[in-house]
């Protein structure tokens, strides 16, 4: 595991996101959409499937799609605004994950449980290069228009990569670069996290 501070810095805070702290506050649907799909490419984002959860804290479809990209709305009990798009490929083990967290599981755990769903062969991981794309803030810094200083984060899923497979190095770097996670196991990923906030709008 990296120890860089940078490296750290980004699980920290996407992992605050996590955190359970309000209610579900009223969002109209449509809202509730366009600030799902806004950290996919522009291209992707009409089509994308949107998944969400209700008051009850039930993930529904909140709209079907038409590509291949799936996106989770933000979870207004959380702590931190975040939304996350990814390929559809990665759905089964993003949806066990879900799963096991909901049952109490902490990550570690939950991730032990699917490394043994996948080595035999219960649980499907994408066999090439799959991506994902998230987008957090602070909440109070986020509006109903859009979201001033936003982190992005994109990730790139390479099952079992190594650096020795890849050229990626397991310390990130602190440009915001490519570096490489869990090297070896079947969640392998790169990870790109740039270093300068953004302001973004909610829209198409």
């Amino acid at each position: 595991m990296p120890t860089n501070r940078t490296g750290s810095r980004i699980r920290s805070w996407f992992a605050l996101s996590l955190l359970v702290v309000a209610p579900v506050g009223a969002q109209s649907p449509a809202l509730r959409i366009a600030q799902a799909v806004s950290p996919a490419p522009s291209t992707l984002r009409a089509g994308a499937m949107v998944l969400g959860y209700d008051s009850a804290g039930k993930l529904v479809t909140l709209r079907q799609g038409s590509n291949d990209l799936i996106c989770l709305a933000d979870d207004s009990r959380r702590k931190n605004f975040h939304v996350s798009c990814y390929f559809k490929a990665l759905e089964p083990f993003m949806a066990r994950g879900r799963e096991l967290r909901a049952k109490g599981l902490s990550s570690d755990s939950a991730d032990s449980v699917r490394a043994n769903e996948i080595r035999a062969g219960k649980l499907a991981m994408p066999k090439t290069p799959t991506a994902l794309y998230q987008l957090g803030a602070p909440r109070e810094q986020v509006s109903d228009s859009g979201v001033k200083g936003a982190r992005y984060l994109y990730v790139v899923y390479m099952p079992y990569a190594t650096p020795a497979s890849t050229g990626l190095t397991i310390q990130p770097l602190n440009d915001g670069g490519p570096w490489l996670m869990y090297p070896g196991k079947p969640w392998a990923h790169i990870m790109i996290a740039p270093t300068q906030p953004q302001n973004v709008t909610f829209g198409p």
